[in-house]
């Protein structure tokens, strides 16, 4: 009887220790997880020249660089890309381009890849015409 009542008491403590572990290890409130989440901040609004060249390919331009949004065979953020109607999006390759669009964004700034797309808003082109800053991107 003594063995039954040691065998269950040492099966509830370790459940109890599981238990306790997984509550240690979680991060209520923090949103992905996984390899990219380090150096993820609160989402943010950006603006800018979002290409899509070739299929499962794409990324965002802005004043402070290149955002990976997508790459055809790997990496792939969440959320949904920006709808573009045909004065807003400027052809390349058959139906790929380029468009001026706003996203609201998670990112990881380390590795500069979009985590999460949250919403996403097409602009005008002239939007990004108009912009200096963006000029330097070559998108016309």
């Amino acid at each position: 009887m003594f063995k039954q009542k040691g065998t269950c008491l040492l099966v509830f403590v370790g459940c109890l220790l599981l238990i306790a572990t997984a509550l240690v290890n979680a991060h209520p409130g923090e949103h992905p997880t996984g390899p990219d989440s380090a150096g993820v901040e609160k989402s943010e609004r950006r603006c800018g020249w979002f290409s899509n060249p070739t299929p499962s390919n794409a990324s965002l331009y802005d004043r402070e660089g290149e955002w990976i949004i997508s790459v055809q065979g790997g990496y792939q953020a969440d959320g949904d890309w920006p709808d573009f109607g045909p004065k807003q999006w400027i052809e390349t390759n058959v139906h790929y381009g380029y468009g001026c669009a706003c996203l609201q964004l998670q990112v990881n700034r380390s590795t500069r890849r979009v985590i999460a797309i949250e919403s996403a808003k097409a602009r005008p082109l002239s939007a990004c015409r108009n912009d200096r800053k963006l000029k330097r991107w070559g998108f016309k």
